[in-house]
């Protein structure tokens, strides 16, 4: 959900995940930006997280700086928005937990290299990444709305879309 549209969901928004605009869990996986942007071949893209590995943050910004052509960095940064457990105080911590779990990677593709497209962050343990979920009001209310049943489909969905995203662009690197 992005802040600057008073919280509402968008195409890049997980599956599952409350928002004003889709106050029953948005239903749908979320658009890939960064594999549509690699899809052209010619964009410096990269996925980066300040908390999960600010050396690759870096990186990316001066890669991508450095690029004599079009860039994007997807940074996953969490926001008020997001009902975090602590509140925003854990952002770092909050980054670091997301990639750990595969919620996101963190990669870069620079098309001037031969194998453009490295994976940065290593293979996630996704038997965390419910419980990241669930430190975020966004998805815990799923819950109380739907009951536990529903919720946990919704979570298998997203837990699945996460899956697929990341296994897309290991095949890709290889």
């Amino acid at each position: 959900m992005y802040s600057n549209t008073g919280g509402q969901a968008s195409k890049a928004t997980q599956t599952a995940s409350i928002a004003k605009f889709a106050a029953g869990g948005k239903a749908t996986a979320k658009k890939d930006l960064g594999m549509i942007s690699m899809a052209y071949g010619h964009i410096y893209t990269a996925s980066v997280a300040m908390g999960a590995n600010p050396a690759q943050t870096i990186k990316a910004f001066k890669e991508a700086e450095s690029y004599n052509g079009p860039s994007i960095i997807i940074a996953y940064a969490p926001c008020d928005q997001h009902g975090i457990k602590g509140g925003l105080a854990n952002h770092q911590k909050v980054q670091k937990n997301a990639v750990e779990c595969g919620y996101t990677t963190l990669y870069r593709f620079d098309p001037r290299k031969e194998q453009p497209l490295t994976i940065d962050s290593k293979e996630p343990n996704w038997d965390n990444f419910e419980a990241f979920l669930l430190n975020e009001n966004r998805y815990k209310q799923l819950v109380a709305l739907k009951g536990e049943e529903e919720a946990q489909k919704a979570f298998a969905k997203t837990k699945a879309d996460a899956q697929k995203r990341y296994n897309r662009l290991v095949a890709m690197a290889k």
